[in-house]
């Protein structure tokens, strides 16, 4: 896996370099650091501009009731709000509470999923953002330790 994304990013750069790609499509946007470094939910809601989200059942986050790996944990959000912009992953007892920000094109499906690290048992939240305002599900993942089970 690591040599094909490896071979994925040489192969951005040389269409860049060939003038294949228009300037700055290879390189990463850039990005909220404060965000990701924010180690509390209230102070990173306020870095994200979201204020107070409200509950939505447009917003569907799907992920395990337990995870015996808290390592590799799989989720999925699907957002069903019209122009969905982007979606966030939120870990709430992670050291950097913010998993990731996908922007959604416009006309393309905003569903996403991905694999996430989980410290401990705690709430993920999934925040859509669409029309300028932010909605959001949560869902609590059970970590246990050792893959018990239990």
């Amino acid at each position: 896996m690591q040599h094909r994304r490896r071979d994925f990013l040489k192969l951005l750069s040389l269409m860049a370099a060939a003038g294949l790609l228009p300037a700055g499509a290879a390189r990463a946007e850039e990005w909220n650091k404060a965000a990701f470094g924010s180690k509390k939910l209230d102070e990173l809601m306020k870095l994200l501009g979201a204020g107070a989200p409200q509950q939505s059942d447009l917003v569907a986050l799907i992920g395990p009731e337990i995870a015996e790996n808290g390592a590799v944990v799989p989720l999925e959000v699907e957002s069903k709000l019209l122009d969905t912009e982007s979606i966030a992953i939120l870990i709430e007892k992670n050291p950097n509470i913010l998993a990731g920000i996908f922007t959604i094109p416009s006309g393309t499906l905003p569903d996403i999923q991905t694999r996430v690290k989980m410290a401990e048992t705690c709430n993920v939240y999934a925040l859509a953002t669409a029309g300028g305002k932010r909605y959001f599900a949560v869902k609590e993942i059970k970590v246990t330790l050792g893959g018990c089970g239990g």
